[in-house]
């Protein structure tokens, strides 16, 4: 879409030095409703691969995130965990912890009412992780141990232990129902019943979770937030220790990832913030990765009994299920169904249930992988029960004209038409299948960012804004917007994020960070640069409707100012201008699509996936090479979800048997595939996210391949080689 080449103007009043005295003038800078982003055939950077600013910083060490923060005089803060899914704490004696040595703060004003293993119950702050490891030691706590339900499976037997003191382990949510749906199914052609399941999974994020606090006297305190939200954290410290927002600046210059789970201060961060104060000494609190899988949020499970069916023509016309999951020892849970694929007649129930065991959090797209790994699972049945290719079966029930054109695509770029259409026809050994799945995500965003784009006089330019960056490349795109609305190298762009002295912005979570900041900086070096121009024109006595911006030169009549010669007549200051939020510019709802190729040892039930490929659209997009990495991010981690991926809760002890990298499994660089990306040009001219699309249909993709494959239908995630081989009757469970 191009840009507007007149847009609507309205009129500011810029100070500025003339003749060595003070003025105000007036300069018409474009109205935010009225921008465009500009035709990608055109621009130098947005739409092209760039690498990302902070590459080499990165790779060579010099980043610093909050795990490698060190002040002088600093703390280590450390928890002390319940080792009891379930139990009430009646008496806790710090005395001996307090006195030992090197130790400065000790908190016991936590929670003494024990909902799951790992649950904090005091913390210490002393002069060495080490000192304050043996402090906690140290720490007498009395328990009365209850009867607990860890798991799901246990917490939905009939009179299994109660997680809370009043209320069912089982809570019904709010049944759905359309349609007709025990007249659909009467009327059927073919139909599946089934159960399927996906387990629960881990963030794993590279940086744990923590941050370190330092105060200023008792009301002001600096944070060195690894975090997904550097105003949520802002907000959270102040409410917690009373302090007026203003004086909480928190800082985030690099993150180790998050994916969902590093919203807020949480638990973590206000604790080392009150020891903080109390000790009077800076407090680092990073957590090890024990604490991270037990007490930092997981993504929760989900199980379906499942009912499908189609009529004749192949178009699905009924929908039943029966959907639980647990988010820990509250409730929340919930499943979005049927997924993706429009049916006329549907009923769904969904039941929460709360267990012993630690709180879900959102992980990249929340319940749409499980969701999809469900209903992929379930058409793929339907479709080859009806003898129908599975393929046409989901072009023929997607309402999605984009989606459509997408498995159209995919399907002659993968190769699909040359597959022998029956499952299991494949000999020997190692037999290969092919798998598809789909995606679908909202990728909008909204108001609120306030990002300011500061020109120079000596020709560089400085933004500012106190987003953070996920890992997604934030920081890269908006020097590219910047250095693209002015026409100059990106070198002369200065990209400054990650600190709540900066403008506002929000939490990057859904995928809405970009169609959030992106517009809100495109309008803050639109509004910039029309000032120069103003400011050059009254200097130069010209009319400003007469100067023209050519590629980072300025053209008043005949003669041309180049990027620098222009930002000479500014004072000494520059010109600042802030940007909002532009509905206009922002975009959403982004559709994709995966096919998988896999390979399955019959003899050791191994899956080896050989080859993925994603068609994916985006909407506008700002930086290509940004956007193909995220992707295969996805599917590196759905890879996990089909392979490997599952936090196992033993029902006797209350506890998971493998937190920490060493027992939760994560697929290497041995286990990963030939991965393609192939953005799919849907010209909107709006920027959308897309990060949380490519994770979806991969295990789904790759569940349908290992049926094609073999002939035996896995319903349980992860597909572990045990249950390949007990789906094909090799073994026993």
């Amino acid at each position: 879409m191009p840009e507007i080449q007149d847009p609507k103007l309205k009129k500011i009043t810029v100070t500025i030095t003339e003749g060595g005295q003070t003025k105000e003038i007036e300069v018409e800078v474009p109205d935010e409703g009225d921008l465009a982003w500009p035709d990608q055939a055109k621009t130098k950077y947005l739409g092209k691969p760039v690498q990302r600013l902070d590459g080499p910083s990165k790779v060579t060490g010099r980043a610093k995130y909050s795990y490698d923060m060190v002040l002088p005089d600093m703390l280590y803060g450390v928890f002390l965990r319940s080792p009891h899914a379930r139990a009430r704490v009646t008496n806790l004696d710090a005395s001996a912890a307090e006195a030992h040595p090197g130790v400065k703060a000790v908190l016991t004003n936590f929670s003494r009412e024990v909902r799951f293993a790992g649950q904090e119950l005091a913390a210490v702050a002393a002069v060495s992780e080490e000192a304050a490891r043996d402090a906690i030691k140290l720490i007498k706590v009395d328990y009365e141990v209850l009867p607990h339900s860890a798991s799901v499976k246990v917490a939905r037997r009939q009179g299994a232990p109660q997680v809370g003191r009043d209320e069912s382990n089982v809570r019904e949510g709010q049944a759905r129902e359309q349609g007709n749906v025990d007249e659909a199914f009467g009327q059927a052609k073919a139909t599946v019943e089934a159960e399927y399941s996906v387990p629960i999974r881990l963030h794993a994020s590279l940086e744990t979770h923590g941050l370190v606090a330092q105060w200023e006297g008792d009301d002001k305190v600096n944070i060195w937030a690894s975090t997904q939200s550097v105003f949520g954290v802002r907000d959270e410290i102040a409410n917690a220790m009373q302090v007026s927002p203003q004086n909480v600046r928190v800082l985030c210059d690099y993150m180790g990832g998050g994916f969902g789970s590093k919203f807020g201060a949480r638990v973590e961060g206000v604790t080392a913030a009150r020891l903080a104060r109390m000790a009077k000494a800076p407090v680092k609190m990073m957590l090890d990765r024990y604490e991270e899988h037990t007490a930092t949020g997981n993504g929760p499970n989900a199980h379906a009994k499942v009912k499908a069916a189609c009529d004749a023509e192949g178009k699905l016309i009924a929908f039943e299920a029966t959907c639980w999951g647990t988010s820990g020892p509250s409730s929340g849970w919930g499943l979005p169904m049927p997924y993706i694929y429009r049916v006329p007649n549907s009923r769904i129930k969904l039941q929460t249930v709360v267990t012993n065991s630690g709180a879900a959090a959102a992980l990249r797209a929340p319940m749409h992988p499980q969701a999809s790994f469900i209903m992929e699972s379930a058409m793929d049945e339907l479709a080859y029960k009806a003898g129908i290719d599975p393929l046409k079966f989901r072009i023929d029930n997607d309402a999605s004209q984009v989606r459509r054109k997408q498995f159209e695509l995919g399907a002659e770029m993968f190769g699909w038409g040359k597959r022998n259409p029956k499952p299991g026809a494949d000999t020997g050994r190692y037999r290969k299948g092919m798998g598809v799945g789909a995606a679908q995500w909202g990728g909008g965003g909204g108001g609120g960012s306030s990002p300011s784009v500061t020109i120079h006089k000596n020709g560089t330019v400085t933004s500012r804004l106190g987003t953070q960056d996920l890992g997604t490349g934030t920081r890269t795109y908006i020097a590219m917007i910047v250095a693209e609305t002015l026409g100059i190298p990106m070198d002369r762009v200065t990209s400054l994020i990650g600190d709540s002295q900066f403008g506002f912005s929000g939490g990057s979570g859904g995928s809405t960070t970009t169609p959030s900041v992106a517009p809100a900086v495109k309008a803050a070096a639109e509004a910039a640069k029309s000032q120069l121009i103003g400011i050059v024109a009254t200097k130069l006595k010209a009319d400003p409707k007469t100067l023209k911006w050519e590629d980072g030169t300025l053209v008043a009549g005949t003669r041309r100012l180049g990027f620098n010669e222009a930002c000479a007549y500014l004072d000494a200051d520059g010109v600042t201008a802030q940007g909002r939020w532009v509905g206009a510019l922002q975009g959403g709802s982004v559709a994709g699509c995966q096919f998988a190729e896999v390979e399955v040892d019959t003899w050791t039930g191994r899956v080896k996936p050989l080859r993925v490929l994603a068609i994916q659209d985006a909407g506008y997009v700002l930086n290509k090479l940004a956007l193909e990495s995220q992707i295969i991010g996805g599917v590196v981690q759905g890879i996990g979800m089909a392979l490997t991926e599952d936090r196992i809760m033993d029902d006797q002890t209350g506890r998971s048997p493998n937190p920490g990298m060493e027992g939760y499994k994560l697929p290497g660089i041995l286990e990963m595939p030939k991965i393609d990306v192939h953005v799919y040009e849907n010209p909107t001219g709006r920027v959308s996210g897309f990060a949380e699309a490519p994770v979806i249909p991969t295990a789904a993709a790759i569940a349908n391949a290992v049926y094609h494959a073999t002939g035996f239908r896995v319903r349980h995630l992860p597909l572990t080689p045990w249950r390949v081989l007990e789906a094909m009757g090799l073994v026993e469970e």
